[in-house]
This record gives structure tokens, C-alpha cells and sequence, in this order.
């Protein structure tokens, strides 16, 4: 059985919440979908997030450069790069987030 720390499950969470918004961005006809709306679809993909802890995942994700944001007062727009769209694929990888399934 596998050693699972509470520590490296809360860290595997966060990669992999973080790989479902590229992808949900990914998705989207403009490439693009605010906060709000990224935390009410991740819920539905069993990733229970507060809009806080939306924003500061979509912040990781822009100093990373896979994506752009544009601050709107109580939501932030994302906007999904290409670099962060080969991340959704699983044709790049950065470190912390997850890779998608084969």
C-alpha cells in the first residue's frame, strides 16, 4: 500500500485542479470563462474550491504563462495560452500540474 501523506494529497489535489481548468479552458468555444464559472465547473468534476482559492490557482497558472488573466473587479477572466493548451493536451508538461490520463 502507498505511503499517502495528507500533505502530498492536498499537492496532488491542487496539480490536479489546476490541469482540469487548462482543460475546461481548452474547451471553451473562446478559449476563455471567468472565476465564477471555473469554480461551479470544477465542482461538478468533484474538486469542491472557494472562488478564493480559484483566484489564486489562476494566478499561479498566469506567472506560469499558461494563461492570461484580466481582473474585472469580482471576477477574473481567464483566457488559456497556447502553451497552456500543449499542458490540457499532454504534449507539455510543467511542474505542478497533473498530466492528463492516456
Amino acid at each position: 500500500m502507498t505511503n499517502i501523506t495528507h500533505q502530498s494529497f492536498l499537492e496532488y489535489m491542487r496539480y490536479d485542479i489546476r490541469l482540469v481548468v487548462l482543460r475546461l479552458l481548452a474547451d471553451m468555444p473562446a478559449y476563455r470563462a471567468n472565476s465564477s464559472v471555473l469554480t461551479m465547473a470544477l465542482d461538478r468534476f468533484g474538486h469542491a474550491t472557494t472562488r478564493d482559492q480559484m483566484k489564486t490557482e489562476l494566478h499561479w497558472l498566469a506567472e506560469q504563462g499558461l494563461l492570461t488573466i484580466e481582473d474585472i473587479g469580482a471576477v477574473l477572466v481567464a483566457t488559456i495560452t497556447e502553451r497552456g493548451t500543449d499542458i490540457a493536451r499532454g504534449r507539455a508538461q510543467v511542474p505542478g500540474v497533473a498530466r492528463p490520463g492516456a
